[in-house]
């Protein structure tokens, strides 16, 4: 016998933004979540659309509370040369000020008078039924749900199950990236500083930390020692070094992008990342789960499951594929010799801003 009820896998962002668009509508939810309280992290950058999808979750009020406004972006060389600068509060406007927010934080505004307590689980697969999809759970216990989806990141359960395959990537314009939070040295805007053989950005979360991200340029090695963090910005001017010398959480990771040609089958989708992470060149891993939450939530509240997937995908698709276009034309471009790129990009710097942010402005 199917249960009526949507099975959320997957206990990050993207599925407890999920769980709450559900329950927002009346929709019954289980959330499972394989491994509670990893992945937490350090800090999030929130664009303006992510901002207007978490408020339209329910967290807008809360989020205010919490973080710091970016209030502009600078793109500066590794000499310290501004190239330009955007006006990020004029871009968005008011009600979607781009700001960054700890994980934790974020992570229990969406957790925040949720009604469902997430289980402890692992889903190992998910084979379609009749009206709905049966899931197998590590323990080998089975149930039978209406509808489920997929909200268990990069490395998907869901989608390796009812799609096959991984359809995961290495980032073109880096395979790995360090990450870190340390005291904030006087940083009051996202900054990010970019040379020949490394990018490095700072954005404050409050007046005493900053959250740091580190990359290879055009997709050149990156070493798992922390050394490698001194060796390739050793020489880059203030605030850089002072950051350098004074980091505390620190981080390496793998970026991954996932790029698979469906995300819907049945009574299955996927969402989030598990659907179609993307390099973090635009900051938008957060904002189209966000998104993707309220359309799969409205559609499932509309009733008829058995396109809800396909009209999920239809509405999403362009959106994400825009996303993903200007994340490659961003890698494409770091490609070029840096002191052509220095160059240019006090020209066309803004207007690739505009281009991949502009459409983005209107609610998914």
């Amino acid at each position: 016998m199917t249960d009526d009820r949507v099975l959320v896998a997957g206990g990050g962002i993207a599925g407890l933004a999920l769980a709450r668009g559900l329950r927002q509508r009346g929709v019954a939810v289980d959330l499972v979540e394989r491994n509670p309280g990893a992945g937490g992290g350090l800090a999030i950058n929130l664009p303006g659309n992510a901002v207007t999808a978490l408020t339209a979750l329910g967290v807008g009020d809360g989020l205010a509370k919490v973080g710091r406004p970016t209030g502009r972006r600078e793109y500066r060389a590794a000499s310290g040369r501004l190239l330009f600068r955007v006006d990020e509060d004029a871009f968005w406007g008011a009600g979607a000020r781009p700001r960054c927010v700890l994980r934790s934080d974020l992570h229990d505004l969406l957790a925040d008078g949720l009604d469902v307590t997430p289980r402890t689980a692992e889903v190992t697969s998910v084979r379609a039924t009749t009206g709905g999809a049966e899931v197998t759970f590590g323990t080998g216990e089975t149930a039978t749900y209406g509808f489920v989806a997929g909200a268990d990141g990069v490395r998907s359960a869901v989608r390796s199950s009812v799609f096959g395959g991984d359809g995961v990537r290495e980032a073109v314009l880096s395979a790995a990236s360090w990450r870190f939070m340390a005291p904030n040295p006087g940083v009051d805007c996202w900054i990010v500083w970019s040379g020949a053989a490394g990018t490095i950005l700072l954005i404050p979360v409050d007046d005493h930390q900053v959250y740091g991200y580190a990359s290879a340029t055009r997709g050149g090695p990156i070493g798992a020692d922390a050394s490698w963090l001194h060796d390739t910005f050793g020489d880059y001017p203030e605030p850089v070094r002072t950051v350098l010398g004074n980091v505390g959480s620190l981080y390496h990771s793998p970026v991954e992008e996932v790029r698979v040609p469906s995300w819907s089958r049945g009574r299955c989708v996927l969402v989030g990342d598990a659907a179609h992470a993307t390099a973090p060149v635009w900051a938008e891993g957060c904002a189209l789960a966000a998104e993707d939450a309220l359309v799969l939530s409205e559609l499932l509240a509309e009733g008829d499951w058995d396109t809800a997937g396909a009209r999920f995908e239809q509405r999403r698709r362009a959106r994400v594929d825009h996303v993903q276009a200007a994340t490659d034309r961003f890698a494409k471009a770091a490609g070029v010799p840096t002191w052509l790129r220095d160059f240019v990009l006090p020209a066309l710097g803004p207007r690739s801003y505009r281009e991949a942010y502009g459409p983005l402005r209107s609610p998914a």
